[in-house]
């Protein structure tokens, strides 16, 4: 079988090398994050293991065609959405929270696999027809359906960051695809109501993160220590930033989980306001480039199932920057290629393949 050089000429190296830079800052980061962290493998070398990782997955979703992922993309929802339930049944445990599923010899969070299973799904379900008029509420009966298990079951993890990610992806197709204005507000009018009963399912901690929001200093050594110290070190970074490993927040560990929901604030100490926002205009060119994988895409599920990971790449960068600066509460959603953790990464990589695919094989509907 002869190589078709096509999928050479569009492969999308700018996107590559984003995400290369975007992971190779993260490693930096994690070495100078990590310094006297914990016993055992430094956290940056599990970083570099985990980033081999998620290349090999990547490079290996390069080498078939994506529309092979629409036949059995209800398969692949429904085996993630098992996992979920194994996690509520035989899950690990970890500060209150039930996420992690134990496999011998790596621990998974199987939540930010369904973030890719649940896209991929939509992307199915939405490239079976065109809508001209707008989602009705007909239309979203399905959608509900593929969504709402998911989401509940990370909701009793509980998990109310990522399940909030994942309503925030899904939103996002739906806008995409153009909600009826009546529908829309409809929907908006029940969400707001739903806001009272919501909030008596909500876990104390939970509350205590949005009461701490609104008012951090109400219990600075307890629910408002993590953001204080969070804003203390991203302002202490100043313009130029106290240099390479220099983050007194950081190195001298006042800044809680610094490696993982707060790896923005060390790299905010260390490299000031103008490193700051050099990486996020790094993110911001990987939104722009994808956003052109997005439009170049020529079939219905690819468009959609492009549109879908660019977006939840973009909400959990939104969610992290505006967590870790005090702009929304503290919810436990890592900066994505930045922040120390394997199945958040190892995901991320497996949506850069799905994009880098389908950027490839753009030219087969042309």
């Amino acid at each position: 079988m002869m190589f078709d050089r096509r999928l050479l000429e569009n492969f999308d190296w700018a996107f590559l090398c984003l995400v290369l830079v975007l992971t190779a800052m993260g490693i930096i980061n994690l070495y100078s994050a990590s310094q006297g962290y914990g016993e055992g493998t430094p956290i940056y070398l599990k970083q570099i293991y985990w980033t081999a990782i998620g290349l090999g997955a990547m490079t290996a979703i390069l080498f078939f065609d994506y529309q092979y992922l629409k036949e059995p993309a209800y398969i692949i929802y429904g085996l993630c959405l098992v996992m979920l339930v194994l996690v509520m049944v035989l899950g690990r445990k970890s500060l209150g929270a039930q996420r992690w599923l134990n496999l011998g010899f790596v621990s998974i969070q199987p939540s930010e696999l369904v973030k890719v299973a649940v896209i991929l799904a939509l992307a199915k379900y939405f490239s079976r027809g065109e809508y001209p008029d707008g989602l009705g509420f007909k239309h979203l009966i399905g959608p509900a359906l593929l969504i709402g298990p998911p989401f509940l079951l990370i909701l009793q993890q509980p998990d109310l960051g990522t399940a909030m990610h994942l309503a925030f992806i899904s939103l996002s197709l739906l806008l995409f695809l153009k909600v009826r204005p009546l529908v829309l507000a409809a929907l908006g009018a029940g969400a707001a109501g739903a806001l009272p009963f919501a909030w008596h399912f909500l876990k104390e901690y939970q509350k205590k993160r949005i009461f701490t929001f609104l008012d951090p200093e109400d219990d600075p050594l307890g629910a408002g220590y993590h953001i204080i110290q969070s804003k203390i070190a991203v302002g202490s970074g100043q313009f130029w930033g106290k240099g390479f490993m220099n983050g007194t927040q950081s190195q001298l560990r006042f800044l809680p989980e610094q490696h993982t929901d707060f790896a923005f604030s060390v790299f905010a100490e260390e490299w000031g306001f103008i490193g700051s926002v050099v990486m996020i205009i790094f993110f911001f060119f990987l939104i722009m480039v994808g956003l052109r994988i997005v439009w170049r895409s020529k079939d219905r599920f690819g468009v959609l199932l492009a549109l879908g990971l660019l977006a939840k790449i973009f909400w959990q960068l939104l969610i992290n920057v505006s967590m870790v600066t005090g702009l929304l509460p503290v919810v436990g959603i890592p900066l994505p290629f930045i922040s120390y953790g394997g199945s958040s990464l190892v995901t991320s990589f497996i949506s850069v393949g799905l994009l880098l695919n389908i950027s490839m094989r753009r030219f087969i509907f042309q």
